[in-house]
């Protein structure tokens, strides 16, 4: 009896460790999943149709640039795929200016400027750092990302939410190759 008893005393108490236990989140990837939650609007994003040249710490879309960080080949990737470049950065800037500046002086002077874009142009940055954001993730045809990045004309870091959206894709399918055939489907510059 006291067999039994302590038998299974043992197993009742064995079960919380073998049991699975949920990933909890750190402060700043709860604030990022909630910033997802908020802002979330899927679009399409044109892929990159210039010229592309890869070196080794720099891709060229064109005549603009963007320096990244070698040892991470997610961001190599995804910026030889012409899924991020600073055209499109440069125009997704200026959108969102016009979106939340309410200040009609400013919005007029940017129409009186020779070339508007000029004030949002992201030529010459550089990402330091990309992070799956694997949290976020339930469907094997999409994947988050953060892109840290550091543009030499503003101070601080910059951050970049992105989604990318391969249709073709299964839960075995690599990041490679999940990367080579997605298309960008949600830009958001991050908020602190």
């Amino acid at each position: 009896m006291k067999l039994l008893i302590s038998l299974g005393l043992c197993l009742s108490l064995s079960v919380n460790a073998f049991a699975q236990k949920k990933e909890t989140l750190s402060t700043k990837d709860k604030i990022i999943a909630e910033q997802f939650k908020k802002d979330y609007q899927k679009k399409n994003y044109k892929k990159f149709t210039g010229k592309i040249i890869v070196t080794d710490l720099q891709v060229r879309f064109d005549d603009k640039v963007i320096f990244y960080d070698k040892k991470n080949q997610n961001t190599k990737l995804i910026l030889q795929e012409g899924l991020i470049y600073p055209q499109l950065l440069t125009d997704y800037l200026m959108e969102k200016f016009l979106d939340e500046t309410t200040d009609k002086t400013q919005k007029r002077f940017l129409k009186l400027q020779k070339d508007p874009r000029a004030s949002f142009d992201v030529s010459n940055m550089k990402i330091e750092g990309s992070h799956y954001l694997s949290f976020l993730d339930s469907d094997p045809k999409t994947k988050k990302f953060n892109l840290i990045c550091k543009d030499n004309k503003l101070p601080g870091s910059i951050q970049y939410l992105i989604e990318l959206t391969n249709k073709n894709a299964t839960k075995d399918t690599s990041m490679e190759d999940f990367i080579k055939g997605s298309k960008l489907t949600f830009l958001l510059q991050r908020t602190f």
